[in-house]
């Protein structure tokens, strides 16, 4: 699929760090906030694909009826932390896990607490694209980034879950590496360069 460019996108989630990171892996790409008067989108699959594609459809039918910018498409991920000690969770799960807890100092706390002691720490990061344009089939991209837990909540860089995952090849977490070398190998990175790709952008 090629289309022209400069688009201009909307980015259907008001995940602030997404936002920041979105706009530093597509360069050249205008990304609308989804708006404040905007429903909150579904996310009920069993899987990010789904999850993913239920976010940018949702979202291109509530653009098309109430948007009020012209706009050549819809974006939605969906990605998550995959901790093979805890089976796989939080998963598709991880931007609901312990609700009670505001700040992700304390989710992240909480979440290690869980890793049983001496239990293999190997983890990874998984994120899908669903890009919806506004004419024609949705498709998805993905990325991942294989990698371990730490011990503690370490760095104040990135968001979510980055202070403590600890990309393969390194020995400091997301949240502590610069954000130009997380940009040439996270999970959002990735998934971003097949979605360039996809739409004839590089």
């Amino acid at each position: 699929m090629i289309v022209p460019s400069p688009l201009k996108i909307v980015l259907a989630s008001r995940n602030t760090g997404k936002l920041r990171e979105f706009a530093e892996l597509l360069p050249g790409v205008t990304l609308v906030p989804w708006p404040a008067e905007a429903p909150e989108l579904p996310e009920t699959g069993a899987f990010f694909q789904d999850n993913a594609l239920q976010k940018a459809e949702g979202a291109r039918a509530w653009w098309q009826a109430h948007g009020t910018d012209r706009v050549d498409g819809v974006l939605a991920d969906d990605s998550g932390l995959c901790v093979d000690a805890l089976w796989g969770g939080p998963g598709v799960l991880s931007a609901r896990f312990a609700p009670d807890l505001p700040a992700y100092r304390d989710k992240n706390r909480r979440l290690l607490a869980m890793i049983p002691e001496g239990a293999d720490r190997l983890a990874r990061f998984v994120c899908v694209l669903a890009y919806a344009p506004m004419k024609g089939e949705a498709f998805t991209t993905s990325g991942a980034v294989e990698g371990s837990l730490a011990f503690d909540h370490r760095g104040e860089g990135g968001f979510g879950y980055d202070p403590i995952f600890i990309p393969d090849g390194y020995d400091q977490t997301f949240g502590e590496l610069p954000s130009s070398t997380k940009h040439t190998l996270s999970h959002r990175a990735r998934a971003c360069a097949a979605l360039r790709a996809r739409l004839g952008m590089d």
